[in-house]
């Protein structure tokens, strides 16, 4: 009924606003804005695809740098790398959250793409563990942009497409963060795996069957090019991710602000543009004293901090998944794992990310419709439980029946945090009015990036313990995959009443 209503005000416009024209331009035109929402995809997926691409050859770059003096110890200092990023992100993240609430969502953009173009191509140039550490460190603190990008894709559209917005940005992010790693599985360590094209010799000295073949040739054996992926294995899938960031970064040109420049609007006059700018209703939702809800601290806005702490879990237990099952799949078997390669485990990943699309696209739209997002979140959390409790004993099967099985296990637990994660992106950003969405997006980055920082340190670390534990109580990644197990179970606990504060209606 609340949707149908007339404005009790007529809505101002301002001239020389961003946001006003972005407003002015919705509500000309109702439909879904499919050029913006596309931007913001390819934005996504750019600020996405380095985070994880580093894990599938993460044992190997460990391995590598010879920091490890035994192999039990090589998941204890990968844990270190892939905490790095993540520490960055959460000491500044808030800071770039403030940033776009005051000057835009658009700087803070353009200065996290090319963040990922400078730091991902050094790291993948890395030539000692600590040049790994600070690079990987660097990336996080400079690149700020998933928080004002969840609230862009939020602002940008009318309030029926809104949630599709929402979803884009998690989709982009839960695809990067599948297919980065398969990136990094296929092409890390290119002069061993594809030696009749990265080669240290001339590309012309090469047997070419067809011009097809001579031409591809070409472009890839420049010689340079062939050089670097000799001495630097690990460059080639940094490279491509940030050539990509390169393409992306043009983009950033038709993007339209949206952020307001007319402070008071949105400070005193909250009853007209704020219920108009709502996102599934969320101002209205937030109960009676919406003016004054809007103006109190962030940090005493339950609905919204409650969401966040129950994210932070399972984002930690994401994390801490990303970088045990590669580490697991390239262990040798008397350790427990399955003996891949990082060519193997980037398939696997390559193919959850296939899937990971499809079901984003044409499965969880009309399943959260259904269901809500919050039931959805608590469905996929019970399921997720034996999934990973059944993982462990993937290690008595063998050839095809194994990598069937293994590729079926990787897509079904994608598919099922990516299902969580997004049911909780939707109620933070219901909890909160527009003008703080920034800011509520970077406090809620920082403390899942906090937690995501702890994750693969302590899962390494734990990784590299369980592996010389000899013991007839859940012995070796046994243990590894019940601790998973037990921090699922907690994010699970979190998403039920009285903890978790939302509204009943669309969840």
């Amino acid at each position: 009924m609340a949707e149908n209503r007339e404005p009790l005000l007529k809505r101002v416009y301002h001239d020389d606003c961003p946001g006003c024209e972005v407003d002015q331009r919705k509500e000309a035109n109702r439909g879904m804005p499919y050029k913006v929402f596309i931007h913001v995809w390819l934005v996504t997926l750019c600020a996405a695809l380095p985070i994880s691409s580093l894990f599938p050859f993460l044992y190997f770059m460990i391995r590598d740098l010879h920091v490890a003096k035994r192999v039990e110890d090589i998941g204890f200092y990968a844990g270190f790398v892939g905490s790095s990023f993540m520490l960055g992100r959460a000491l500044t993240s808030v800071l770039w959250g403030i940033v776009a609430d005051r000057y835009g969502r658009k700087p803070v953009i353009v200065i996290g793409i090319v963040t990922v173009v400078i730091f991902n191509t050094l790291f993948g140039l890395s030539t000692s563990y600590w040049m790994a550490i600070v690079t990987r460190f660097l990336l996080g603190c400079l690149n700020g942009l998933l928080g004002p990008i969840k609230a862009y894709s939020v602002e940008v559209a009318p309030k029926e497409y809104q949630a599709v917005g929402i979803s884009l940005v998690t989709t982009a992010w839960g695809i990067g963060l599948v297919i980065g790693p398969s990136l990094g599985g296929i092409l890390a360590q290119p002069a061993e795996k594809y030696p009749n094209i990265f080669l240290e010799t001339p590309f012309w000295k090469v047997e070419m069957p067809h011009i097809i073949s001579f031409i591809y040739l070409l472009y890839l054996q420049i010689h340079i090019i062939s050089k670097l992926n000799c001495r630097f294995p690990y460059f080639l899938p940094c490279l491509c991710i940030s050539l990509f960031a390169v393409a992306v970064l043009p983009s950033c040109y038709w993007l339209p602000e949206t952020l307001h420049n007319h402070r008071e609007i949105q400070t005193e006059n909250l009853t007209t543009e704020a219920l108009e700018a709502s996102f599934h209703g969320s101002e209205e939702k937030l109960g009676e004293g919406n003016d004054a809800a809007s103006n109190k601290s962030l940090f005493t806005n339950w609905p919204l901090m409650s969401s966040i702490i129950a994210y932070c879990v399972f984002s930690l237990h994401d994390m801490a998944y990303s970088e045990i099952f590669p580490l697991w799949c390239e262990s040798d078997g008397k350790y427990g794992g399955l003996g891949f390669s990082s060519q193997d485990v980037g398939w696997v990943l390559a193919l959850s990310g296939f899937c990971l699309l499809l079901f984003q696209l044409l499965i969880y739209p009309p399943v959260e419709k259904l269901f809500g997002c919050v039931n959805l979140s608590r469905a996929a959390s019970v399921l997720s439980i034996p999934l990973i409790a059944s993982f462990p004993f993937l290690t008595a099967l063998s050839g095809f029946e194994l990598t069937l099985t293994v590729n079926c296990a990787s897509v079904l637990k994608n598919i099922l945090s990516v299902a969580i994660i997004t049911g909780l992106f939707i109620l933070q950003n219901n909890a909160v009015l527009q003008h703080q969405r920034g800011a509520a997006n970077g406090i809620s980055m920082s403390a899942q990036s906090l937690f995501k920082a702890v994750g693969p340190a302590t899962a390494g670390a734990i990784f590299s313990w369980a592996q010389k534990r000899h013991s007839s109580f859940l012995p070796g990644n046994h243990m590894v995959f019940f601790i998973l197990n037990v921090v699922e179970f907690v994010g699970l606990l979190m998403t039920f009443k009285p903890f978790l504060a939302y509204s009943t209606e669309g969840t």
